[in-house]
């Protein structure tokens, strides 16, 4: 069979050229955005944790190789993806409410809204249903065609990572220190597991000691959360209000309550500090900073060709190793 006559018959819609633009779906699926933002909260009052669990695939989604969804892909016998990545594997969750999703918007609109912009709205309506900003934003993505478990787990950064670090990664996204902050405050809403406090609480740097930074009466707190031969995948409050989208995340860092390493370093490197501080005392500056920030995420793209899935999980059909080897 003639690559043209497989081209045809399989389901497979290529990625263009056309730019990220707000109502990319206004004449052809009208009605998308309403569908992702119903079942969103439909998720969100069945396991309020959803909330966070969404609106931390946008991260995990465009830092490895730019806004494509290529997170949600399944392993298969020839591709190891990037569920089981480090920074994924025990950590993100929630996958089944993006398949609601698409689910949905297959049945209104079938082969037009891609995951990959499911994901972008899907992380704006869990922010502000949980209290946070909404934003418009910009769709017109493309799906992968597969996925990285190495690229993964070579490009996103650890919960041991220190704000110079953090500053330096995001620096090659064109991120600055500025929306570095700001979105580390996605960390408002959510939980993480002990694993990655426990060389914090018993071992900071390879000392025996736990991290100074630690508040006191914090740290014992955590040490009855998550001692030494307990079960690490206990989960822990990311800050004191972690189903409310707002400052408070900010006000913990400069009270030494931080829970990662990753978030309290924000506080104690100098160069990331004003920012804590400004967004501790001011939150419409945090929000508008996040949005900012969240926009710029969204923008990341990798160039490479796509498709729209009718299934987030998995590709189209075997047209794509077709067209990849042409």
């Amino acid at each position: 069979m003639s690559f043209w006559i497989l081209f045809f018959l399989l389901p497979i819609t290529m990625a263009t050229a056309d730019p990220l633009r707000p109502g990319y779906y206004s004449e052809t699926c009208p009605e998308a955005e309403s569908i992702v933002g119903d079942v969103i909260m439909k998720a969100m009052i069945r396991e309020p944790r959803s909330g966070a669990s969404v609106m931390r695939f946008q991260f995990h989604d465009c830092f490895v190789n730019g806004c494509d969804a290529s997170m949600l892909l399944d392993d298969t016998p020839t591709m190891l993806g990037e569920k089981l990545s480090l920074s994924n594997i025990n950590s993100l969750r929630s996958y089944e409410v993006i398949d609601e999703v698409k689910e949905a918007l297959e049945k209104a609109c079938p082969g037009t809204v891609s995951c990959a912009d499911i994901i972008i709205m899907a992380s704006r309506d869990a922010v502000a249903l949980s209290g946070g900003p909404s934003w418009e934003v910009k769709l017109g993505r493309k799906d992968s065609l597969t996925a990285s478990q190495k690229d993964a787990d070579d490009i996103m950064p650890s919960p041991r990572a220190n704000a110079s670090f953090l500053v330096d990664l995001f620096a090659k996204f064109d991120l600055s220190i500025k929306d570095l902050v700001a979105l580390s405050g996605s960390h408002s809403i959510g939980q993480g597991r002990c694993f990655s406090v426990m060389f914090r609480l018993y071992n900071q740097s390879g000392s025996g000691k736990p991290d100074p930074a630690i508040e006191p009466k914090f740290r014992e707190k955590l040490n009855r959360l998550c001692p030494i031969g307990g079960d690490e995948n206990v989960t822990v409050d990311l800050d004191a209000t972690p189903q409310a989208f707002d400052n408070q995340y900010f006000k913990d860092l400069v009270a030494g309550r931080g829970f990662l390493n990753s978030d309290e370093t924000l506080y104690t490197y100098p160069w990331t500090r004003p920012y804590v501080k400004l967004y501790s005392k001011d939150q419409d500056n945090f929000f508008k900073a996040f949005v900012e920030g969240m926009i710029k995420l969204g923008d990341l793209q990798s160039g490479k060709p796509g498709e729209i899935r009718t299934n987030c999980r998995v590709v189209n059909s075997r047209a794509v190793d077709v067209l990849l080897e042409s």
